[in-house]
């Protein structure tokens, strides 16, 4: 296939010319003999400079040396000019200085675009002004921030230095003075070393952050700079830094605990709620199968009660011919021995029954109780009743001709009577309680 190929590729697979033959070296280059062998530095030491004529080492500057001593000789340089300044300065020859000095308002940090008219406005509110004077760069012409503001009358002058001390004018409160150059003695401005506060006395070390219209007595006693002031800022940066991190760190941890005690107490309230709803639902359970349970037993009661009823009534009605508690109620046509359509079986009876039972599973169990003691101290009463009436007519001689009465009773009465003829003592309807009867 290669014979195919074009010869620019057919080059590419042409051999290399041989490698030529070079006879072998006698000696390696680091077998070879050297003329001039390695010795060491001691045929030069006299070429050295005796140690007596070197010129002492110098000592280079540090950047903390350098940095403080370009601040003391700044310092100095500004002392010369205030020294200068002071010599010419004259409050009471200032041209610029007109008007009452007593009557006079110092304003300052007043904002740059504020204008004469504005604060003419703002401190007219005190009193009539008589003049505003605003101080500007004489350099660059623009204002410096503070103004003097004479006013007619002097009460109107300590009204407004009480009053109107940060106000805010322009987005910006203002400090208000007396006029203090032409007032108090030995006094100095700002620029000239003096003035109110602590926020230029040095460097940050000695300096207060705000200024204000109080005495700099209290800043005298305040301990002068350190050698090296940058190292104690930083280092009161560093303290201040972990300061805040613990702090930081305490919060936290002050926030995970009380999340955490949170998260514990709505649990065991969970828990809490879930048991006491089992609780709650095992006693219903628990009144459920009791209600049941009374109501079938009641039932039971009820069927043996007509079972009786009905067997007493075959053998003849003269015994059992009693009284209702209501009354005398109106003759039956029917056997005595048949109950009539108000008897257990009406089904009038039964819905009151439902809806007693039904109102009395609604009630709490103290009342329940109280239902049960007071239901029971009536058919006390009426079993009681019933039967002192019974011996009277039995006395009296009522024969089996006559109404036994039982169509008026209700069915707590039929049964109260049937179980007063069994013996000496009877069955309350209500607990099945043995009670004695009532002495004849």
């Amino acid at each position: 296939m290669t014979q195919f190929l074009p010869p620019n590729l057919l080059a590419l697979f042409a051999p290399r010319d041989p490698i030529p033959y070079l006879p072998p070296l006698e000696k390696l280059p680091h077998e070879k003999h050297h003329n001039q062998p390695y010795c060491g530095i001691a045929p030069y030491i006299r070429e050295f400079e005796d140690p007596r004529d070197a010129p002492p080492p110098t000592r280079a500057e540090t950047r903390e040396e350098r940095m403080e001593r370009k601040r003391r000789e700044k310092i100095e340089r500004r002392q010369q000019e205030v020294e200068t300044e002071l010599k010419m300065w004259d409050p009471h020859n200032d041209p610029n200085a007109q008007g009452d000095a007593f009557k006079t308002l110092f304003v300052a940090r007043v904002n740059y675009d504020t204008t004469e008219s504005k604060l003419r406005r703002e401190f007219e509110v005190y009193g009539p002004i008589k003049r505003i004077h605003m101080v500007y760069s004489k350099r660059s012409g623009k204002p410096r921030g503070y103004a003097f503001i004479e006013y007619e009358h002097e009460r109107d002058m300590h009204s407004a230095y009480k009053h109107a001390d940060g106000k805010k004018i322009d987005g910006r409160r203002v400090l208000v003075d007396v006029e203090r150059g032409r007032t108090v003695k030995g006094w100095r401005p700002r620029r000239l070393g003096g003035g109110l506060g602590g926020t230029r006395r040095g460097g940050a070390d000695v300096n207060i952050r705000h200024s204000g219209r109080d005495d700099t007595s209290r800043y005298d006693e305040r301990p002068g700079p350190s050698p090296l002031p940058h190292r104690d800022r930083d280092r009161d940066r560093e303290r201040e830094r972990r300061e805040r991190s613990r702090e930081r760190d305490k919060e936290r941890e002050r926030r995970r605990s009380r999340s955490r005690d949170r998260r514990r107490r709505s649990r065991s309230r969970d828990k809490e709620e879930r048991r006491r709803s089992r609780e709650r639902s095992k006693d219903k359970d628990r009144e459920r199968k009791r209600r049941s349970s009374r109501s079938r037993e009641r039932a039971r009661r009820e069927r043996e009660r007509k079972e009786e009823l009905r067997g007493g009534g075959g053998g003849g009605g003269g015994d059992m011919a009693e009284p209702s508690e209501a009354g005398d109620a109106p003759p039956d046509d029917g056997p005595p021995g048949e109950l009539g359509p108000d008897g257990p079986d009406g089904p009038e009876e039964k819905g009151r029954d439902r809806d007693r039972e039904r109102r009395r599973s609604h009630r709490s169990e103290r009342e329940r109780r109280r239902d049960r003691d007071r239901d029971r101290d009536r058919e006390h009463k009426r079993g009681e009743r019933g039967s002192e009436r019974g011996r009277d007519e039995a006395r009296g001689g009522g024969g089996g001709g006559q109404d036994n009465g039982l169509e008026g009773l209700g069915n707590d009465g039929r049964d109260m009577y049937m179980e007063s003829e069994g013996g000496d003592g009877y069955l309350a309807p209500e607990n099945g309680y043995l009670m004695e009867a009532a002495p004849e």
